[in-house]
């Protein structure tokens, strides 16, 4: 039966395509169904090929990094699917700032792939202030994060974390400035444990919001928080 849904979706994604063809996000060529060309799809940017398992920044050999052996993150894991450069900066911009949904989708695909292999008793989106949230209209990371969840079997906790207040823009901020901003921001509403908690999010830059997420899911009893991003911002653009 599996095998029989998976033909009628494949058929039903073709006959889309044809009924209803969309130029590719980037070069705006016939792209079918999905926001981006084969061929663009084959030329985004990939990840460093050795990366520090903990903030995912590119390190020779895989290890540690130094920024992260200096002062250990309160995150275990980080995995990103792309680096942060064009066009995958564009397709971010166009699901967050302009509601293109079909882009949120292409990229919440690649955040599935990327967590197949992960051990996880829980998703939980980076969550917006609700002025944020009303402004915008919809968390861009619940989105991403709900196929995540789906694919893993495991809850998605929507309301379990919470952001107490609204933070001045981070960008141009150096990077202690950053953790003060930061700092005491997230509440969490429920205990987690004992619990491996995914944390989803669309962008990491320095990592200051993911390691202040993480020290409020470890506060209330967490014993594993990993993540998985969108995108990476290279060593030379992060701030700090």
């Amino acid at each position: 039966m599996s095998n029989l849904i998976v033909a009628l979706q494949q058929g039903w994604t073709r006959i889309g395509a044809r009924l209803l063809p969309q130029a590719c996000f980037v070069c705006a060529a016939n792209a079918g169904a999905v926001v981006l060309c084969p061929e663009c799809i084959r030329l985004l940017p990939m990840p460093p090929q050795e990366a520090c398992p903990v903030c995912a920044i590119d390190s020779p050999g895989a290890a540690v990094c130094g920024r992260c052996l200096t002062r250990p993150p309160r995150f275990d894991a980080t995995h990103a699917a792309f680096p942060y450069a064009f066009p995958v900066r564009e397709l971010v911009h166009a699901f967050k700032f302009q509601a293109r949904f079909g882009t949120g989708r292409f990229l919440a695909s690649r955040l599935v792939g990327l967590a197949s292999g992960i051990q996880a008793d829980c998703v939980v989106a980076a969550p917006l202030h609700p002025q944020r949230l009303a402004s915008r209209g919809f968390n861009q990371s619940i989105l991403l994060a709900r196929p995540v969840a789906k694919a893993l079997r495991v809850p998605l906790l929507r309301d379990a974390v919470s952001k107490a207040r609204l933070v001045p823009p981070q960008a141009g901020l150096a990077l202690e400035e950053r953790r003060r901003n930061l700092r005491g921001v997230f509440v969490t509403r429920r205990r987690f444990d004992g619990e491996r908690v995914l944390v989803v999010d669309d962008v990491m830059t320095s990592g200051t919001t993911l390691d202040e997420l993480a020290g409020a899911l470890k506060a209330a009893g967490a014993a594993r928080v990993e993540a998985v991003v969108v995108a990476r911002t290279p060593r030379h653009a992060s701030p700090g």
